[in-house]
C-alpha cells in the first residue's frame, strides 16, 4: 500500500481527479481519499514514481506520507 501526502487537494473535485490520475495508471487501484488530512491511500501493484508523475501531471504535487 502505498499513502502520499497531496497539500493541494482540498475539495470533493480535487478527490475525483486525484483518483482518475491513480486509476490511469493501475485501473484496478483501490484508492482512499482523507480530505481533512490530505492524503490518499492507495492498494496497487504499480510503482510508486509513475503514480506519483501521474498526480503531477494532473497539477497535485505528492510526497510519500
Amino acid at each position: 500500500m502505498l499513502k502520499l501526502n497531496v497539500p493541494d487537494m482540498t475539495c470533493g473535485h480535487c478527490a475525483g481527479t486525484v483518483t482518475k490520475a491513480i486509476q490511469s495508471v493501475d485501473s484496478k487501484a483501490s484508492v482512499t481519499v482523507d480530505l481533512p488530512s490530505r492524503t490518499v491511500s492507495i492498494v496497487t501493484d504499480a510503482d510508486a514514481a509513475p503514480i506519483s508523475r501521474a498526480l503531477e501531471t494532473a497539477g497535485y504535487p505528492n510526497e510519500a506520507a
